[in-house]
């Protein structure tokens, strides 16, 4: 399933104006499931850190993460990176256009950026799984961050991850390189590359997996099949967005014991 020519209609439609580039962050903020998980992780941050700081989001896409971080505190200094010159370019007109002036996005690749001790917060969301060489990424966030930093990611993990389920299965994003991290597996790595305190829960319990079909594998389904089915897609979610609000309420407030997504968080300690 290709993901990025949809990502890619939906950018050109939303960056036509600010405000239906906020619109656009408003509707992930309560679409997505993962966004409900990191802004969690991002209040409770947060609430340790009032004074000034400064944040990479490694992978930061259209830069909603980036938005939410820059409403919390003006005094954070955020950088975005990505692959993809076209959103980089997006992002830096849309956050100069609102006057964000905290925040900025530039062109880079993971696998070898780094800035010695320069973050407390580096965010990473859904990007592991689409890069190779994992841990030299992974010890890449461990040099950059700044002694007592947080490493924040979301990923898939192997119990489901993609939509894989069973070893003949294949992603259903195909951009994905892996389908999912195992707990023990993405703990280990991030031990490779430095982190020696690490949390790891499971993301997309059983709630969660019903509101992600409904509220992304089927629409993007059908804009595969058809541009013409985003005309329909309003009308679609009038349907199933009372039932996805309470889905991802109930996956972001209960603890799972398996699910099909990981949050991870890994923390640079002075022994590490």
């Amino acid at each position: 399933m290709k993901y990025d020519p949809v990502k890619r209609v939906l950018g050109s439609f939303f960056n036509r104006s600010p405000w239906l580039r906020k619109l656009f962050y408003r509707l992930l903020d309560l679409l997505l499931l993962r966004s409900w998980h990191i802004r969690k992780e991002l209040k409770t941050w947060a609430k340790q850190h009032h004074g000034p700081a400064h944040i990479l989001d490694a992978g930061s896409g259209f830069g909603q993460y980036d938005y939410v971080l820059s409403r919390m505190n003006s005094q954070w200094e955020i950088t975005g990176i990505d692959v993809k010159t076209e959103q980089v370019e997006d992002c830096n007109r849309f956050f100069q256009n609102i006057g964000r002036h905290s925040v900025s996005f530039r062109v880079d690749d993971l696998t070898s950026y780094r800035e010695e001790n320069q973050y407390h917060l580096i965010l990473s969301v859904d990007v592991m799984e689409h890069i190779e060489d994992d841990v030299q990424v992974f010890r890449n966030f461990h040099s950059s961050l700044r002694q007592g930093g947080m490493l924040l990611i979301s990923t898939p993990s192997d119990q489901g991850g993609s939509d894989v389920h069973e070893h003949d299965d294949s992603s259903f994003i195909d951009e994905h390189v892996r389908d999912g991290y195992g707990v023990e597996e993405i703990r280990e790595k991030l031990r490779a590359a430095g982190f020696q305190k690490t949390e790891v829960r499971y993301s997309y319990g059983k709630p969660g997996q019903v509101s992600w079909r409904l509220s992304m594998k089927y629409p993007i389904q059908l804009l595969n099949i058809s541009r013409l089915f985003f005309v329909v897609l309003p009308f679609y979610y009038l349907l199933t967005f009372p039932v996805s609000w309470v889905l991802n309420y109930r996956d972001v407030h209960k603890s799972h014991s398996t699910g099909t997504g990981l949050i991870v968080k890994a923390w640079k300690t002075s022994n590490s």
